[in-house]
């Protein structure tokens, strides 16, 4: 069913305020008048077109005898919100050691609930790959193997405690971000039930950057 247009609907509302006001629905020759439009006929194409999208009825060849649909009823065929959206799957990012090189070639789309997150323009997801970040949370949700993350490549300045995406080496890897004030070491950290994974500790000289904040998790 198509959208009525911005015209057909000020012809809609005028419709429901004259019936409100007066208790009959107004003529053609008084919709034609009040939109001054260029003849009875125009008026007679807006209600049709508006009859036909479910909008009113009217009985053929009977004067004033245009009916509003109840409001349940109008809104039945309304378009319905879009309850999702799609982002790119740009492959995966190791959630261990900093090995897994970070190609961003699209291996799929992913489905994400409005009630995850709200769209905004350049999210992706990459699959969780290794199991030091399997006690980190997002919004409740473990970082486990298999699972998705959604990255907002929007946050190139991290703060202290973001579950950042970042690039050593032309590796991809997810890790808690933390940077010493007084030294501005960057250190990303491991929270993992495996105690092999240790912190990384980088340097200016460390060919590293983040390039992005982890602002959601999709469950396998």
């Amino acid at each position: 069913m198509d959208m009525i247009t911005i015209k057909q609907k000020r012809v809609l509302d005028y419709i429901k305020q004259y019936i409100g006001k007066n208790g009959v629905a107004p003529s053609l020759e008084e919709i034609q008048r009040h939109f001054k439009l260029v003849s009875v006929s125009t008026a007679s194409y807006y209600i049709n077109k508006l009859q036909k999208e479910g909008y009113l009825k009217k009985e053929a060849h009977q004067p004033r005898s245009i009916t509003i649909q109840p409001d349940e009823v109008i809104k039945s065929i309304l378009p319905k919100e879009i309850k999702s959206f799609s982002v790119p799957v740009l492959g995966a990012a190791n959630a261990g050691p900093a090995t897994l090189y970070a190609e961003e070639n699209i291996e799929g789309y992913l489905k994400v609930s409005r009630d995850t997150l709200n769209r905004k323009e350049g999210i992706f997801a990459l699959r969780v790959e290794g199991d030091s970040m399997n006690k980190a949370k997002v919004d409740e949700k473990n970082l486990e193997e298999g699972d998705f993350v959604l990255i907002d490549p929007g946050y190139s300045d991290p703060k202290n405690g973001d579950y950042v995406l970042s690039i050593i080496d032309g590796c991809a890897n997810l890790k808690k971000f933390k940077r010493d004030e007084k030294t501005d070491q960057v250190m990303l950290i491991s929270e993992s039930t495996n105690p092999k994974h240790k912190p990384i500790f980088l340097s200016s000289d460390d060919n590293f950057m983040v390039n992005g904040k982890i602002v959601a998790v999709i469950k396998k």
